[in-house]
């Protein structure tokens, strides 16, 4: 199995791209230039539906973009069409980031909706332009040339479809396994634990929106090239459903379930168009409502694809431990001991007529433990929320290390060096625990988007997985460093988070309840572990209901009740006030 991971992609990238030497007939490498046009824009809906979990119907329409700016450049001002492919991908970046600032910000059905109405929007104006030539397009596309040679025919342009559509997949399958593969499938599962890791979540929902729209684009400037016309008919709403239906059908979070969707859809569509006719006795487009029902069973039986069931034919591939000796990421300078660090003053939080906290009022010291404690609905949670920055303050100020953060937003605070975990464990359960901890690492790495799919990230990638290994080394973690991490049990996972808030090199750990879930013995191996940090000089602020684990750990304790500051001091103090009894009991005696 090693060995088909290994060799797997360049066996089959030698297979396609040696088809046109084989004595197949004409209708079928015509068959396959669709499925690759096909697969190239399916591709960029697994990066943007399937992994960043942002539904676009409207993808057709950037195919058009590509298209069309191919057509026009080529026939009407005569330019080469490699200038055109380069033109057509600047003209799709253009308008992905005009759509993109206008419509990204929604959620919930109102970005599929604003999808479906920006791409009828520019299906219609193509198709009403006269200088695009209406409904009836532009004609006489030029063929393209590659070193003097004319890739006019089925054949000619089969291997140039076939490159592009491999190197994407390459490209993508590269992305998605590096820092920003990983910002961007912390999309789906919500925005508030990747803001945390310092993560601008809006910057890679249109890095995602952005890279679908070239792959769209390069499928219509091949298309175009392809046809030797276009006009706006597969260009409409309705192809964009399709492009839609064949990632789900293949697997919308699996990039070769693109290709297989796309092979699978394109194949059945033609024999359908044949055989229907045929079997009903009459002409019509019923193959549409065939789809239909293929998608309900889909839906219903296989909601992750077909390539889920090909997938269990090949066991999971484990990542190769390449990073051994690899360099320390940069760290942070840490504050001295005693230093102020964290000042809360005065913190309020109104939801309408509900004051969740009432001025609490509080100072950290580099270097203490300080435990925020109170009954069930006291407003702890919101308090570490206001000091993160996740809520926004109604009133009050926060300070850390001398300066105001209280108005910032939860990444800008995280880069000052403020780490958390949560109350109810925030991961991406399809990743491993590795990548879930090298995760935190993201604000002390820099590659970008283009330089991870053309792989020239390999030596911060080391840097930031050899970091993640440490901490899970830190927590007792590394035998499970390859496991999924949906997989875990309620502990491991809060452990687990804990290892990803320390692969940032935080300043200050804020933890939200860190024991809840965990056995006896875990529960005294992590009080080991955050002793042995508060002897490196790590500050730390938590919540917690185990009294005793709280007792028997911090310096300090805050007590919460109603929202407001009941009392402060030492876990003995704390222990011996009436006023905390009364609070948790009901009752002073």
């Amino acid at each position: 199995m090693a060995i088909l991971h290994k060799f797997g992609f360049p066996l089959f990238a030698a297979v396609m791209l040696a088809l046109p030497l084989l004595p197949l007939p004409d209708f079928w490498i015509t068959q396959l230039n669709y499925i690759g046009l096909y697969a190239l824009v399916s591709l960029g809906l697994v990066v943007l539906t399937g992994v960043a979990g942002l539904t676009s119907f409207g993808q057709a329409a950037f195919v058009g973009v590509g298209a069309y700016t191919a057509a026009l450049m080529s026939v009407s001002l005569g330019i080469s069409p490699w200038f055109s492919l380069f033109a057509g991908i600047g003209a799709s970046v253009l308008v992905a980031l005009v759509l993109g600032a206008i419509t990204l910000r929604m959620s919930g059905h109102y970005l599929p909706l604003a999808t479906i109405a920006w791409g009828l929007t520019i299906y219609y104006s193509i198709s009403n332009m006269e200088f695009l030539g209406k409904y009836d397009g532009i004609l006489g596309v030029p063929p393209i040339t590659l070193g003097g040679t004319s890739l006019g025919s089925g054949r000619g342009i089969y291997v140039l479809i076939w490159v592009f559509a491999l190197a994407a997949a390459l490209g993508v399958t590269w992305l998605l396994d590096s820092r920003p593969g990983r910002a961007i499938r912390s999309l789906k599962t919500g925005t508030t634990m990747a803001e945390s890791m310092g993560i601008s979540t809006f910057r890679y929902k249109v890095v995602a929106f952005v890279l679908a729209a070239v792959l769209a684009a390069i499928s219509g400037w091949l298309f175009a090239h392809f046809q030797r016309t276009v006009n706006p008919s597969p260009f409409g709403l309705n192809k964009g459903i399709e492009y839609l239906f064949m990632v789900v059908l293949g697997g919308v979070g699996h990039v070769w379930g693109a290709f297989l969707g796309a092979g699978v859809l394109k194949l059945i569509e033609d024999q359908l168009q044949v055989l229907l006719p045929r079997i009903i006795g009459t002409s019509g487009n019923f193959e549409i409502i065939v789809f239909g029902l293929v998608m309900i069973a889909v839906l219903k039986y296989a909601p992750d694809g077909l390539w889920t069931f090909l997938g269990r034919l090949v066991p999971p591939r484990q990542r190769v431990r390449d990073w051994e000796g690899a360099p320390r990421l940069p760290a942070r300078e840490k504050p001295a001991h005693g230093e102020l660090l964290l000042e809360v003053e005065k913190v309020r939080k109104e939801f309408g007529g509900l004051v969740a906290v009432n001025d609490v009022s509080f100072q950290m010291r580099a270097g203490e433990i300080v435990g925020l404690i109170g009954p069930n609905g006291a407003g702890k949670s919101t308090t570490f929320n206001l000091i993160t920055g996740v809520l926004a303050l109604t009133g009050g100020t926060v300070r850390f290390r001398g300066q105001e953060v209280g108005r910032m937003v939860s990444r800008a605070i995280a880069r000052l060096g403020v780490s958390r975990t949560f109350q109810h464990v925030k991961m991406i359960p399809e990743m491993t625990v590795l990548e879930n901890v090298a995760l935190g690492a993201y604000t002390r790495t820099r590659t970008g988007t283009v330089r991870a799919m053309l792989r020239l990230d390999r030596g911060e990638e080391r840097q930031a997985l050899a970091e993640a290994e440490t901490q899970l080394a830190r927590i007792g973690m590394t035998d499970k460093m390859h496991e999924l991490a949906g997989n875990l049990a309620l502990g491991p996972q809060r452990l687990m988070e804990i290892a990803r808030a320390l692969c940032t090199d935080p300043t200050l750990l804020l933890l939200d309840e860190p024991a809840a879930g965990l056995r006896h013995k875990e529960k005294q191996a992590l009080a080991a572990v955050l002793r042995q940090l508060k002897s490196e000089g790590m500050s730390i602020l938590l919540v917690e209901h185990d009294m005793d684990f709280v007792m028997g750990l911090t310096d300090r304790i805050v007590v919460m009740e109603f929202g407001t500051r009941l009392m402060e001091g030492t876990p003995a103090e704390v222990q011996a006030s009436p006023a905390v009894r009364a609070a948790y009991l009901g009752t002073e005696h």
